[in-house]
């Protein structure tokens, strides 16, 4: 049996988080059902204006990815994220080569507005890799 699934983060700027993680995973915007914009869309829905940005999804434009969803709530974050995403950023490299590649990658996402919390270098167990927080503060690790 194949399941569908999809990862919901909490959010103060759905949009804006959204557009984030769509830099990080080469996701896109879902595009609206019915018309050309989603401003059109959601005056089409009757939504009001207000609340345009309490909701944003984004999907991988290959269709093998899980569907990313962002829902505003009134409340920040408070605690150690208990799931995170692990994105693949040096897959098959090793050693110096592999820390490199993460520390380039993690370099341009603080660009992108991420924070780098702490590298973990190779250790014989591990092949190295790095935690990192979104501009919301939810922890992911380049790995």
């Amino acid at each position: 049996m194949v399941r569908e699934f999809q990862v919901t983060f909490d959010a103060a700027d759905p949009r804006a988080l959204g557009e984030f993680w769509c830099e990080v995973l080469g996701y896109v915007r879902e595009a609206p059902p019915d018309k050309a914009s989603w401003p059109e869309q959601l005056e089409y829905w009757g939504v009001p204006e207000e609340e345009w940005n309490s909701r944003n999804a984004i999907v991988d434009p290959e269709g093998t990815g899980p569907r990313i969803f962002f829902q505003r709530v009134p409340e920040g974050k408070v605690a150690k994220n208990r799931v995170h995403l692990d994105v693949r950023a040096a897959p098959g490299l090793r050693g110096e080569e592999r820390m490199s590649e993460l520390r380039a990658r993690a370099k341009w996402l603080v660009r992108k507005g991420a924070t780098i919390l702490k590298e973990f270098p190779p250790d014989g167990v591990e092949y190295g890799f790095i935690v990192m927080q979104d501009p919301e503060g939810n922890e992911f690790c380049l790995d």
